[in-house]
């Protein structure tokens, strides 16, 4: 098992603070790192892989600085944000070069590999440069597989790929965490996150304004109301019963059914089974209509 330690880490560059004191542990499995553009994820990325030096605090590779440690690459594959490739050379090239330099025993077998996960097999013999963008960034997360590191650091890993493309990457990162992979991937698209990882890192402004699973991020947000998305047997019998209740803050209706407002998720989940029973109510769909990636990302953005 691998993990990856921040403690207390800020990055600047001069006046300009890219990253303001973060603290996390990454274990097995995946995590999307979400943020907008320019929030410090590439910074924070190039800090674990080793690329830069924390102005202050620490960044260890299970319980090893990763600065000026090469040792750490034998565990670490790292899929940049830029593309780093040569066109004049092949994927099967490419792939090779890269299991050399980790002096691989088998090293045309170990990128044989690779590229069968990556999907990449029937274009191996072909020039980079011939390549598409999201063909590219399947060689260039082969390389980094081939020497099949326990953490695995990816920079926009989506950028490029057509849909068919991201769904097998999914599938990938999905199947390398249950096998116990240390797997952290940045993004500023909120469907990539929540489709591949329902653990978050939140980035904002350089800070982690959030970690964890982002639904218990979200009904931790005791200071907005949840909204939940409501239809009955009875929707406004079953809504003046409810406008009652301490727990609810607003309740709407409309040919779709009934919507409410609640200032606290637990309280309003306890009472409402007995209440649609009380009033003789069946309900037919209650769902969290809040509770996307996208509403936490807002709220925090917001905050």
């Amino acid at each position: 098992m691998t993990d990856i330690t921040l403690a207390g880490v800020s990055r600047w560059y001069g006046n300009v603070v890219a990253v303001n004191d973060v603290s996390m542990t990454l274990g097995p499995g995946v995590t999307g790192l979400l943020g907008p553009n320019g929030a410090g994820k590439t910074t924070l990325l190039h800090m674990m892989a080793g690329f830069l030096a924390p102005s202050r605090g620490t960044v260890t590779l299970d319980g090893e600085s990763t600065w000026r440690n090469p040792a750490v690459y034998r565990r670490l594959g790292l899929v940049s944000e830029k593309e780093a490739v040569h066109g004049f050379l092949t994927a099967r090239e490419f792939v090779e070069a890269s299991a050399r330099l980790h002096k691989l025993p088998d090293p045309v077998a170990a990128a044989r590999r690779a590229i069968e996960q990556v999907e990449m097999t029937d274009a191996q013999d072909r020039r980079i440069d011939t390549y598409s963008k999201g063909m590219r960034q399947r060689t260039r997360v082969a390389a980094a597989l081939v020497h099949e590191p326990g953490v695995l650091l990816l920079d926009e890993p989506f950028n490029g790929m057509d849909p068919r493309q991201r769904l097998h990457m999914m599938d990938l990162l999905h199947t390398l965490g249950d096998a116990g992979r240390t797997i952290l991937f940045s993004s500023h698209i909120l469907e990539e996150v929540e489709q591949v990882s329902g653990t978050v890192q939140v980035i904002v402004a350089g800070r982690l304004a959030a970690s964890g699973d982002y639904r218990t991020i979200r009904r931790l947000m005791t200071n907005r109301p949840h909204v939940f998305a409501i239809q009955s047997s009875d929707d406004r019998r079953l809504a003046v019963a409810l406008i009652g209740q301490p727990s609810v803050a607003g309740v709407e209706i409309d040919k779709t059914g009934l919507t409410v407002r609640a200032g606290d998720y637990g309280s309003f989940t306890r009472a409402f089974a007995k209440i649609a029973l009380a009033e003789g109510v069946r309900v037919q769909k209650l769902l969290p209509s809040d509770e996307s990636l996208e509403s936490v990302f807002s709220y925090l953005v917001e905050a």
